[in-house]
């Protein structure tokens, strides 16, 4: 953690050309295989690098393998184990935290993304300077659930705002971008939102994406489905737009429904039937538990956030 507050506190310059931060769960299949082709990667270059392995709470023995790669490497490596898992996007701000060098790479820990391709975002750094630059899959070979979640998240970050709608998790950013997004303490973090508040100087960098070669995706129909609810509501006001749009929807509705019934009443002496009352008074009601129940969420988030739920707990660091 002494490294985290140095860099907090703007106290740190960059010792290092490259910084690769890992997020890991359950990947002991493949956590050796992944280091030697970094390995493999930077010393082609002979660029100086360090990786930073976050265990988010793995079930299997992806920490027993992290701590053999610290025993072996313990210039090249970092390992750090959470407390509980916390999520990817946590644990890889958790990573942030430890980075020594001027660039910082991002990648996942499942080889989806052959760590060869990282020379393609240092060619296209060399190329523009960008702040961020974001690996950029023509094909995804994930499951069609799995992609159509993707898609869903990519068209929503481009509706809900100004967004280039493109992001991965793998993807190159400065120092001084890392420096900045340190200072980001809400509990629930999405990268490349939080990204975004910070620089516009993005760029993309075409790579390939391979089958899954071991492990199962560790994001579930349900946890895509959180990550989007989370989303929307730390990030956006969408959902308390769409209360203020359906309410005035549902009041002029009501209003014009309520003069057609009057003009029925007085012209047409049509007597107000119980059916269409009892109907108008629990469309109202549900729409205004469904609103109580979005503020409720609303609320809950803002109380975390002002309790100062922590993004991340650490429970060891081998540094």
């Amino acid at each position: 953690m002494d490294t985290l507050a140095v860099n907090r506190n703007g106290q740190f310059s960059p010792d290092l050309d490259y910084s690769v931060v890992v997020p890991v769960f359950n990947s002991e299949e493949s956590l050796a295989e992944l280091f030697e082709r970094l390995k493999n990667v930077f010393g082609e270059s002979r660029a100086s690098f360090e990786v930073i392995f976050i265990d988010d709470n793995s079930r299997d023995e992806s920490w027993s393998v992290l701590s053999k790669l610290k025993a072996s490497f313990p210039e090249q490596v970092t390992a750090i184990r959470l407390s509980r898992n916390f999520g990817q996007h946590n644990a890889t701000f958790c990573g942030f935290g430890f980075v020594r060098g001027a660039r910082v790479i991002t990648i996942d820990d499942d080889l989806q993304t052959p760590p060869e391709e990282i020379l393609k975002l240092i060619e296209t750094a060399n190329a523009t300077d960008a702040d961020l630059i974001y690996g950029f899959y023509g094909k995804k070979n994930h499951s069609r659930l799995r992609n159509a979640g993707s898609r869903t998240l990519k068209k929503s970050a481009r509706l809900f705002r100004d967004s280039p709608g493109e992001g991965s998790s793998f993807r190159m950013l400065t120092f001084d971008l890392i420096s900045k997004i340190l200072h980001h303490n809400h509990n629930f973090i999405f990268l490349d939102e939080v990204l975004l508040w910070y620089t516009d100087d993005i760029m993309f960098a075409e790579v390939q994406h391979l089958p899954r070669k071991y492990k199962q995706s560790g994001y579930s129909t349900i946890s895509l489905f959180k990550l989007f609810a989370n989303l929307v509501l730390y990030y956006t006001m969408v959902p308390l737009r769409l209360l203020v749009y359906g309410g005035f929807m549902v009041s002029l509705i009501t209003f014009v429904y309520g003069l057609y019934s009057i003009v029925k009443k007085m012209i047409y002496d049509v007597p107000l039937g119980y059916t269409s009352l009892i109907v108008t008074i629990l469309f109202s009601t549900s729409i205004i538990l469904f609103s109580l129940g979005v503020l409720g969420e609303y609320l809950s988030r803002i109380y975390q956030v002002q309790n100062r739920k922590p993004p991340f707990s650490i429970k060891k660091v081998l540094k």
